[in-house]
């Protein structure tokens, strides 16, 4: 079965927060003036942590197996980490620990599509960690219509973002920081499941056809879905400021629901209300479920 090198996203993920760490911003004195490494040495963080460095340097080279809580909790404060990151790095510990119980394939119940159709007056959808769009109201569909382009079933705005730069820049006002996230958030769910053969699939597409998310794949950054602001410019009512709500389902372990909204009287409203005049003339199909096979990477 394919899967993610955990010991290597371990590994990879640890030395470069550490890398980016100066002794003065860890509040060490940096003895000598010729350093060989950048930012902090495996030694250095062993002294934060409170470990020993025989134990950071295992740890670094890619096991975190029996690492209690107590300990990755000193690791994320000695490496600076934040919540995201922090969260990462338990959920690496978790996977080393041995494979967790694989994740049945996700689906959307009927009664789910009606809450999303209940929602009339904002863009509502459902989407996997890896972005896969599963279903959506009619006023989502109307907004994402570049993005459901691509006739490929799920639609997947990882696909779009960096396989489509072209629409993707057009439509993303602030494309460099989408490109950022939506990097992050993947690298994020490859942490929560390194197993997850679709995951590995669309990252090795993405890592074959775009030299710019091999970059920033690289980058080992990582990001939680939340709320936040997205500015988009639609083909058909133009720009659009919205506020954006990301909340995972407890009952629906895998998905998110995403609501974009917009304050009463600003421009944005009134643009959402032209594009559910305009969503109301279209023959949006009502399924966002897969159509087509993916292509090989």
């Amino acid at each position: 079965m394919a899967t993610i090198d955990l010991r290597t996203e371990i590994k990879e993920f640890l030395s470069s927060r550490r890398a980016r760490i100066t002794p003065e911003r860890a509040g060490l004195p940096a003895y000598g003036g010729n350093r060989r490494v950048e930012g902090l040495r495996r030694e250095e963080v062993a002294l934060l942590a409170r470990v020993s460095v025989d134990y950071y340097v295992r740890m670094e080279r890619g096991s975190l197996t029996g690492a209690s809580d107590g300990v990755l909790d000193a690791l994320a404060s000695a490496l600076q980490l934040d919540e995201a990151e922090r969260d990462h790095l338990f959920h690496l510990a978790r996977q080393s620990k041995g494979p967790r119980r694989r994740r049945p394939a996700v689906t959307v119940r009927p009664a789910l599509q009606q809450v999303l159709d209940a929602i009339t007056d904002a863009p509502a959808w459902i989407c996997t960690g890896r972005y896969d769009v599963l279903a959506m109201n009619h006023l989502a569909r109307a907004l994402y219509s570049p993005v459901l382009a691509d006739p490929r079933r799920p639609a997947n705005t990882a696909r779009f973002v960096y396989l489509a730069p072209g629409a993707a820049k057009t439509f993303f006002v602030d494309y460099d920081r989408i490109a950022c996230d939506v990097a992050a958030k993947l690298r994020m769910e490859a942490g929560r499941d390194p197993h997850d053969e679709e995951l590995i699939a669309l990252v090795g597409e993405l890592s074959a056809r775009s030299e710019l998310f091999r970059q920033r794949w690289a980058s080992q950054d990582v990001r939680h879905h939340r709320s936040g602001r997205k500015r988009l410019r639609h083909p058909v009512v133009g720009r659009l400021d919205l506020d954006v709500e990301s909340m995972e389902m407890p009952a629906e372990p895998g998905l998110l629901l995403n609501v974009y909204t917009a304050p009463a009287g600003t421009a944005t409203a009134d643009g959402l209300a032209l594009l559910a005049s305009w969503a109301a003339g279209l023959g949006h199909p009502r399924s966002e479920r897969r159509q087509t096979q993916p292509e090989s990477p």
